[in-house]
C-alpha cells in the first residue's frame, strides 16, 4: 500500500513538474530594436503586458506547442509559435504599421529602459522630428536648439572665435556634462571649443538632464547632463540629403545613409560647412568668424545574433575658424591693422559598443571611446599648438526584475594635455585619471511608487576619492497628476582649461597650484506634473519643477593686473535656485509650447554683487506650429531674456529674439524651408560697442546677447527610404 502511494505520489509530482513551464520573450521595435514597455501578448485568452524593459514571462503553461501574440499601438502584430519546455529568451519583433499613431519613445540616459514618463529621474528628450527639423534650420550646430530649451541658456563666450558653452539652471558652462552615447569626450582643451559644432542630422535624439546626475556618469555633471544619441540603421534603406544657404555667408551640405540587414548594417554622416566673415555693425571687427569645417561619421554594426549588437565607429571633425580684423581676414594686413585669432582644430574619435543579452531581460554592455584633439591657435602675437588625448572603459549590467532593478559597473576614464610647438605658454603638459563603481536600484513602491538609490565611488589619481549617493523618487497619483523628487551629491575636478563664460587667453591662463582642491555639490529638484489626453490629436502636459545646486570651494578665475589668468577654492560657495515651467499643447494641427524660468544664481563667497554674472533671473521662450493639409507647416517661436548682470554691478537690458519659418512638403520626398532667425534684429552692438582699446589691440566685453542680426536661410531636404 505504502508503494503504492509512493508510486501515486511520485506520478502525481511529476505532471505537475511537467505542468510548470514557462515562456519568456523580450518586446522590440523591429525598426530601432530598442524595448516596447507596455507592449500586450496574448496566449490563448489569457494575456499579458511587457514591463518597462520590454520583458514578458508566462507561468505554469503545459508542454507542447503555443502561439503567442504581440501588438502594440502604431505596430503590426505579430504571432510566434514555440514549443514547450523551452529556456529560451524569445526576441518578438514589431514592424511599424506606417500611419503609427505615436513613437514610442526609448530614452538610454536613466540606464533602466523606464518608460519616460515614469522615470523618477526626469529626462527631457529632443527627438528625432526634432532634428530633422532643426537640420533645415541650423544644419552646422545644436547650440540654436538646446538654447530653445527651458532652463538652458548658450552663452558665447568670445565675440572672436564664436566659441560657445552650455548652460543649465544659472551654472557656468564647465558644470554642464555633454557625452556622445553615454561617453564623456568633451572636457578641459578638447571641451572648450567647437563643442556644438555638431550636426542634427547625424543625430537621433538628444537628452537632457537638469541637476545633478553624477552617480550614473561621474564627476562633472553639477549643473545637468547632455547626452548626444547617435542614431542606428533600420531594415529601410534611409538616406537623406540637406542644402542649405543662409544670408550671413553660410552654406551647409549635410548627408545621411544607413541600412541593415539580420547580421550587418551601417550608417554613414558626411557634412560641409562653409562660413564667411561678417562684420554686422561695421565697427571694422568679424562679429561672425571665417571658418570651414568637414565632418565624416561612418559605423559599422554586426548582429551576430539576435542577442548581439557589434558597433564599431569613427568621428573626424576638422575645421579652420578665423575671426578679427576684416582686413587681416581678407589679407589685407598693415601696420594698424594686426588683429586676429586662427584656429585650426581636428578631432579624430574612435568608439566601441557590444550589446548582450544574457537571458532573462539582464543586458551586459560594453562602451570605449578613444579620441585625439588637436588645436592650433594663431595670432598677431604668438602661434601655438597642442593635443589633448581622451579615453573611456565602461562595463555595465542591467538585472531587471518584475518589481525592481538593478544597473551596475565600473568605468576608467581620463584626458591628457600635451604641448606640441609654438610659443611657450605658463600651462605644463598634465593628465588626469579617474576609476570608479557605481549602482543604482530602481523598486516598485505600493501606491504607483518607484524609488531609486544610487551609489557611486571614484578615485581620481590627483584629487582623491569621490562617493556620490543619489535618491530620487516618482509618485503617480493617477493618470493626470504625479510628482518627482530627488537630491544628489556632485564633484568636478580642477582643469585650468574648462570652459568659462570668458574665454581667456591661453598665453595667459597661469597652471594650477597644489592647494587647490576638487569642487563639491548637492543638488535637490522637486516637481509636479499634469497630463490630459482630450483626443486623438489633442492633448494637453504641464510641467512645474523647482530646483536648488549648492557648490563648495568652487574654482575660481582671477584676472591679475599682468592678464595672468589664476585660480583659486573660494571661500564660500555658489548657489543657484528658482523653477522652471513649461507648457505643451497639441491641438489638431497647432502645437504650443511656453516655458518660463526663474534663476537666482550667487556667489556667495563675495561680500556684496553677488550676483552670477551674465545670468538672467527672468526667460520666457514659447513656440506656435501649424501644420496644414500634410502640406505646409508654420512656426512662429519667441523668448524674452531679461536684464543680466555684469561684474562691476552694470545691468544689461531685457531683450526679445523672434524667429519664422515656412515649410513646404512635396510629397514624402522632398522639403523646402524658408526661416528666419532674429526677426527684430536685437543685436548687443545696437546697445554699446563690443570693444574698448585701439584697433591694433582691442578688449572685447562679455556678450549677453546676439551679435550676428536677422539671418535668413533656404534649406532642401531631399529624404528617401526603401524596404520594410
Amino acid at each position: 500500500m505504502k508503494k503504492s502511494l509512493l508510486i501515486l505520489f511520485m506520478f502525481g509530482t511529476c505532471v505537475y513538474a511537467e505542468a510548470q513551464h514557462s515562456f519568456n520573450a523580450v518586446v522590440k521595435s523591429r525598426a530601432t530594436l530598442q524595448a516596447i514597455a507596455g507592449a500586450s501578448i496574448f496566449e490563448g485568452s489569457k494575456g499579458l503586458n511587457a514591463n518597462d524593459s520590454g520583458l514578458v514571462t508566462f507561468h505554469n503553461l503545459a508542454a507542447g506547442k503555443h502561439s503567442f501574440t504581440a501588438s502594440f499601438v502604431g505596430y503590426a502584430a505579430t504571432t510566434i509559435t514555440v514549443t514547450l519546455p523551452d529556456t529560451v529568451l524569445h526576441e518578438i519583433l514589431l514592424v511599424p504599421e506606417e500611419k503609427a499613431l505615436e513613437e514610442v519613445t526609448v530614452v538610454s540616459s536613466t540606464r533602466t529602459n523606464q518608460r519616460i514618463e515614469n522615470s523618477p529621474m526626469k529626462v527631457e528628450v529632443l527627438g528625432n522630428e526634432e532634428m530633422n527639423e532643426e537640420n533645415t534650420i541650423k544644419p552646422g550646430n545644436i547650440a540654436s536648439i538646446l538654447g530653445d530649451v527651458s532652463g538652458v541658456q548658450i552663452q558665447q563666450s568670445s565675440a572672436v572665435s564664436g566659441n560657445a558653452n552650455v548652460r543649465i539652471q544659472g551654472l557656468d558652462g564647465r558644470y554642464t556634462q555633454i557625452l556622445r552615447d553615454g561617453m564623456p569626450l568633451f572636457d578641459g582643451f578638447s571641451g572648450g571649443f567647437g563643442i556644438l559644432t555638431i550636426p542634427p542630422l547625424d543625430l537621433k535624439q538628444i537628452e537632457l538632464i537638469k541637476g545633478s546626475a553624477s552617480t550614473l556618469y561621474g564627476g562633472g555633471a553639477i549643473g545637468g547632463l547632455i547626452n548626444l544619441i547617435s542614431k542606428r540603421p533600420t531594415y529601410k534603406q534611409e538616406g537623406m540629403v540637406t542644402l542649405n544657404q543662409t544670408s550671413l555667408k553660410e552654406s551647409n551640405i549635410n548627408t545621411y545613409m544607413a541600412k541593415r540587414n539580420k547580421s550587418f548594417g551601417y550608417n554613414f554622416f558626411g557634412g560641409i560647412t562653409h562660413q564667411g566673415a561678417a562684420d554686422v555693425n561695421k565697427d571694422g571687427f568679424s562679429d561672425v568668424a571665417k571658418s570651414d569645417a568637414i565632418i565624416v561619421h561612418p559605423k559599422l554594426f554586426f548582429y551576430p545574433s539576435s542577442k548581439t549588437t557589434i558597433a564599431v565607429g569613427y568621428t573626424g571633425t576638422f575645421e579652420t575658424r578665423k575671426g578679427g580684423d576684416m582686413q587681416v581676414i581678407k589679407a589685407n594686413a598693415d601696420a594698424l591693422h594686426l588683429f586676429y585669432e586662427e584656429n585650426m582644430t581636428s578631432r579624430n574619435t574612435g568608439d566601441l559598443l557590444v550589446e548582450n543579452s544574457i537571458g532573462n531581460g539582464k543586458k551586459l554592455d560594453l562602451k570605449a571611446s578613444i579620441s585625439s584633439f588637436d588645436r592650433a591657435i594663431n595670432t598677431n602675437t604668438h602661434d601655438f599648438k597642442a593635443n589633448q588625448f581622451n579615453y573611456f572603459t565602461e562595463l555595465s549590467l542591467f538585472v531587471p526584475k518584475e518589481k525592481y532593478s538593478w544597473v551596475m559597473g565600473i568605468n576608467a576614464t581620463g584626458d591628457r594635455f600635451k604641448k606640441l610647438s609654438g610659443a611657450p605658454i605658463p600651462l605644463a603638459n598634465f593628465d588626469n585619471n579617474t576609476v570608479g563603481a557605481f549602482a543604482q536600484y530602481a523598486g516598485k513602491l505600493p501606491v504607483n511608487t518607484t524609488l531609486e538609490l544610487g551609489l557611486r565611488a571614484d578615485h581620481h589619481f590627483q584629487y582623491g576619492d569621490f562617493v556620490l549617493p543619489r535618491v530620487a523618487l516618482f509618485h503617480r497619483f493617477n493618470e493626470q497628476w504625479a510628482t518627482r523628487l530627488g537630491i544628489g551629491l556632485g564633484y568636478k575636478t580642477p582643469n585650468a582649461l574648462s570652459q568659462q563664460n570668458v574665454e581667456y587667453s591661453i598665453e595667459d591662463i597661469q597652471p594650477l597650484t597644489d592647494n587647490v582642491k576638487a569642487e563639491r555639490s548637492i543638488g535637490y529638484n522637486a516637481e509636479v506634473n499634469f497630463k490630459q489626453k482630450f483626443s486623438e490629436h489633442t492633448s494637453l502636459f504641464i510641467n512645474h519643477a523647482f530646483f536648488y545646486t549648492q557648490i563648495n570651494d568652487p574654482v575660481i578665475a582671477t584676472v591679475q593686473a599682468n592678464n595672468n589668468v589664476t585660480f583659486s577654492n573660494a571661500g564660500s560657495h555658489i548657489s543657484s535656485k528658482g523653477f522652471d515651467t513649461y507648457i505643451q499643447l497639441k491641438l489638431d494641427a497647432w502645437e504650443l509650447y511656453g516655458g518660463y524660468t526663474f534663476t537666482i544664481a550667487e556667489r556667495d563667497y563675495l561680500p556684496s554683487n553677488q550676483f552670477m554674472p551674465l545670468t538672467p533671473k527672468n526667460r520666457f521662450a514659447f513656440v506656435v506650429v501649424h501644420e496644414l493639409e500634410e502640406k505646409w507647416r508654420f512656426g512662429l517661436e519667441g523668448s524674452f531674456t531679461g536684464p543680466q548682470y555684469r561684474d562691476g554691478d552694470s545691468r544689461t537690458p531685457g531683450y526679445m529674439f523672434m524667429a519664422a519659418l515656412i515649410e513646404r512638403k512635396f510629397g514624402d520626398a522632398v522639403s523646402v524651408v524658408l526661416n528666419c532667425e532674429n526677426l527684430l534684429d536685437y543685436r548687443q552692438s545696437k546697445h554699446e560697442a563690443l570693444y574698448t582699446g585701439s584697433i591694433t589691440n582691442p578688449t572685447f566685453k562679455p556678450l549677453w546677447a546676439p551679435i550676428d542680426g536677422r539671418i535668413v536661410n533656404l534649406a532642401i531636404r531631399w529624404t528617401w527610404a526603401k524596404g520594410k
